[in-house]
């Protein structure tokens, strides 16, 4: 077995420039892959054309520094929202109507603060907040209405046997 074994193209040591290539005749452009280095071994060494490394700690852009500027937000539309969503769920659970109806309310009285932020330019997510105060309508009323008129229902049909 021998020391030296075939290299690809583009790997290894560089080869030799062709007799003439000197200055004023252009030199290819090199390929992609790895960059030829001189000797073995993975270690950069300096000097080889590698470019200097970042320096640490960039400088933050204008307008983002600490203190700068409050960002608005409106942590009262998203929790009504959520409130909402789980009150809806627990007024259309049977055994959990009592807690759907209150986090309904609660979901009710978060969405409306969270719409009046909105509309005075305080906050941002209008949306979550509308979305809130409607969940939270639909989890007090309209669900709780639908089971007695359910049940009113049942309790009917069940008197005419």
């Amino acid at each position: 077995m021998s020391d030296t074994q075939p290299v690809p193209e583009g790997f290894g040591p560089p080869s030799q420039p062709p007799p003439g290539a000197g200055y004023g005749t252009p030199q290819p452009a090199p390929g992609y892959g790895y960059p030829q280095q001189q000797g073995a071994g993975y270690a950069q060494q300096p000097g080889l054309g590698y470019p200097a490394a970042p320096p640490v700690g960039y400088p933050s852009a204008p307008g983002y520094g600490m203190g700068m500027s409050v960002q608005p937000s409106n942590g009262l539309g998203t929790a009504g929202l959520v409130l909402g969503i789980i009150g809806v769920v627990c007024s259309l659970t049977v055994f959990l109507w009592f807690f759907g109806i209150i986090l309904g309310i609660l979901a009710i009285i978060f969405g409306a603060i969270g719409r009046g932020k909105a509309n005075r330019g305080e906050a941002t997510n209008k949306g979550a907040a509308t979305g809130g105060l409607v969940c939270g309508i639909v989890a007090t009323v309209v669900l709780p209405v639908l089971g007695v008129i359910l049940f009113a229902g049942i309790m009917g049909t069940a008197s005419t046997f």
